[in-house]
């Protein structure tokens, strides 16, 4: 496994692959890998000759300096992991490497980082895409993997690529969970025993519920939902940020005419905050 610790090392990287006629898949991540990561990068090796992940803890994206400072860092058994899944190219580039001093440029998707995620982490999205940009610019990848428990930075990512012509096919890959239902992410560290076995399942239980209720009982009374299942939620613990649903391919409000629906959910348990989502199709 080749690691490329700054810009022109991944250059050279990627010129052979290229040189070669080899199709590369780059999956993006910040580190702290666990098997939602890991998940990403077999669907990569699918798809193309070669993978290229990249472990860059991307200070933009955050909003609180606190979230970045406790942010887990574990590099040493990031890349043992990655070089069991055979990953060919690692991108381990600093801070500094990535926003050299005097650096002004940011990119911003109107609309969809405003809402949701975006509302409840100013700046959030604009970190993201910048980096992301950033990230395809070098790396020039064919195809680039992210997951749809990040459901609404996937359709940033899409919107981008399109917006910005990159000639990136973007590839989704289901949300890895943990066995009790909850969606695997690096916050689930923050939570205690209890929380993590017992409380957070419950998280994704109650957008299943919300599902059953469009789907079996053909409630389309989704203000009234959203409502009384984030009362139900604080009850068990959690602070309910949002619960939302929207149609799934834009993200605008759900009406009764949609067809292809998205559950979108975000809540604090403990340290913790933890988003999900559930597609429903009517």
């Amino acid at each position: 496994m080749i690691q490329a610790p700054d810009k022109d090392a991944l250059r050279v990287v990627m010129r052979g692959y290229r040189s070669n006629s080899e199709t590369t898949a780059f999956v993006p991540t910040l580190g702290n890998l666990h098997e939602g990561h890991l998940s990403l990068v077999r669907k990569a090796k699918e798809v193309a000759d070669r993978v290229v992940v990249s472990i860059f803890l991307n200070p933009t994206q955050f909003d609180k300096p606190e979230d970045l400072a406790n942010y887990p860092k574990t590099l040493k058994n990031d890349l043992e992991l990655l070089k069991k899944e055979n990953v060919d190219s690692v991108f381990l580039p600093s801070a500094d490497e990535m926003y050299p001093e005097g650096g002004t440029t940011r990119v911003e998707v109107d609309g969809i980082s405003d809402i949701l995620e975006g509302d409840s982490r100013p700046g959030h999205f604009s970190g993201v895409a910048t980096i992301v940009a950033k990230l395809f610019n070098l790396v020039q990848p064919d195809i680039s993997i992210f997951g749809e428990k990040d459901y609404q930075q996937l359709m940033l990512i899409r919107r981008m690529e399109a917006d910005l012509d990159y000639g990136i096919e973007i590839i989704s890959a289901p949300t890895a969970r943990e066995k009790s239902g909850l969606a695997m992410s690096s916050r689930n560290n923050y939570l205690t025993e209890e929380q993590r076995g017992i409380i957070a399942p419950h998280l994704h239980q109650a957008l299943q519920e919300i599902k059953r209720n469009i789907v079996e009982f053909k409630n389309s009374g989704y203000s009234e939902l959203q409502e009384s299942t984030a009362e139900s939620l604080d009850k068990l613990g959690f602070r309910t940020d949002y619960i939302e649903i929207r149609n799934a391919n834009d993200l605008s409000i759900a009406t009764k005419c949609d067809k292809e629906l998205v559950i979108l959910a975000s809540a604090w348990l403990g340290k913790a905050r933890l988003i999900d989502n559930l597609r429903v199709s009517l």
